[in-house]
């Protein structure tokens, strides 16, 4: 059970300031070797950053270790994590010293870390270094940050669809600026082979692979530079990049979505799976109560300003959450088997989502089998099944904070916990 303090603090002034949270890195400032040395004074502390899923060849769970079914904290260690990102063969994450720290397959240059070591298992700073990064995503093999001074930098695979935005089909190794450049970059999310980004003016910019209209350009053919979409406008508020197709949100609450159609995962009620949709459209769901939306691999999933969770497209495994196998594709959205006004934050990653609710417990759901190797233990519910409705993870727990769904392997954040 998380420490639950008892006591308020008090100002020099005796102010009460209520019940405050003290992190680690505070404490050791402050106390020294004393508190990190000393098993007699009853001090424990849950390390941030945990990982689960499979780690075999790539080093992507940043454990030092293989493939582990249940949570545990990435060698790099630390109570100090902000934001992570995790995909198929790499994970990235920022701290909240604004370090910006990578692991796994270096591949194509995804890590940024300019050599061609085989595989990171612990967690590294990229060849940029610095303490000013913001946030990161990362896409199939290629990565995206944007820093505390707004300018955008991108790295890794770029050959096969321009999805680094350089103007080139230059592979990179190293943090470069896309060919947009300015400093007014406020979101960035990486898809499979594709890049969107939202400008502080509310733009939305998008490049990389067009198949299936995933740029929604209303136009064919891959970009290798920032262009907007067919939509255009200023009041773009939240964008997220998938598996196959494009979603976000506006500041008026209105959800759009365009790219692939397969399985239903526009949520536009489309029957055919090949009328993809090369521009943006609404779901059928409608509404202008949509908070945050996020795109996984074959499948979409919302939270609404009411807390509820709302997913479609494919249900391989399970992976919509809805109480049926594999089979049953949802092509307009539905909540998931376990309902409630109670979600935060939802990750979607290959047939299998990850959520968190208000209370700060952990659910996931779908592909999970150790039928399926590549995706063994990415629930971390410590059994071989998967799950089609939403399960806690067997870390159990009320203290997370967000999650991040790859491809196989999963990255959760906790609040700080000293007992």
């Amino acid at each position: 059970m998380p420490y639950e303090p008892t006591t308020n603090f008090v100002d020099s002034d005796d102010v009460d300031l209520g019940k405050k949270l003290v992190t680690k890195d505070y404490l050791l400032e402050v106390y020294g070797t004393i508190l990190e040395n000393s098993p007699a004074s009853g001090l424990v502390v849950t390390p941030e950053l945990w990982a689960m899923g499979n780690g075999f060849f790539t080093g992507k769970l940043g454990t030092n270790t293989g493939t582990v079914a249940t949570p545990v904290g990435v060698f790099g260690g630390g109570t100090n994590w902000k934001q992570v990102s995790a995909s198929f063969v790499h994970t990235a994450a920022v701290k909240t010293d604004g370090t910006l720290w990578v692991w796994g397959n270096p591949g194509e240059g995804q890590l940024g870390t300019n050599d061609t070591t085989p595989e990171r298992t612990i967690p590294v700073t990229t060849f940029a270094g610095g303490n000013d990064w913001k946030s990161v995503s990362c896409g199939f093999r290629h990565t995206a940050a944007i820093k505390t001074d707004g300018s955008l930098w991108v790295w890794g695979k770029n050959s096969d669809f321009a999805q680094l935005g350089t103007n080139d089909t230059t592979n990179r190794n190293t943090p470069v600026t896309t060919f947009a450049g300015g400093n007014n970059w406020k979101q960035v999310k990486c898809g499979q082979y594709h890049t969107a980004a939202i400008k502080t003016d509310g733009s939305l910019w998008v490049w990389g692979s067009n198949g299936g209209g995933w740029l929604g350009i209303n136009a064919g053919g891959t970009r290798s530079t920032p262009v907007t979409t067919f939509a255009g406008g200023n009041d773009w508020k939240q964008v997220s990049a998938g598996g196959g197709n494009t979603a976000a949100i506006k500041t008026d609450g209105s959800l759009w979505i365009w790219g692939t159609n397969n399985g239903g995962r526009l949520g536009a009620n489309i029957a055919s799976n090949f009328a993809d949709k090369n521009t943006p459209l609404t779901t059928f769901a409608g509404g202008t109560n949509w908070k945050s939306v996020e795109c996984g691999s074959g499948l979409n999933a919302a939270i609404k300003t009411d807390g509820s969770l709302w997913i479609w497209g494919r249900n391989d495994v399970g992976a919509l959450g809805i109480n049926l196998p594999a089979g049953g594709d949802r092509r307009t959205p539905v909540t998931t088997f376990a309902g409630g006004n109670n979600w935060k934050q939802i990750s979607g990653g290959s047939s299998y989502c990850m959520a968190i609710k208000t209370d700060g417990t952990l659910w996931g759901w779908g592909n999970n089998s150790a039928a399926d190797s590549a995706r063994t233990g990415n629930l971390g519910i410590n059994l071989a099944v998967d799950p089609i409705t939403p399960v806690t993870t067997f870390a159990g727990g009320n203290n997370w904070k967000s999650v991040s769904a790859g491809e196989g392997n999963t990255q959760a954040i906790k609040s700080v916990d000293y007992i």
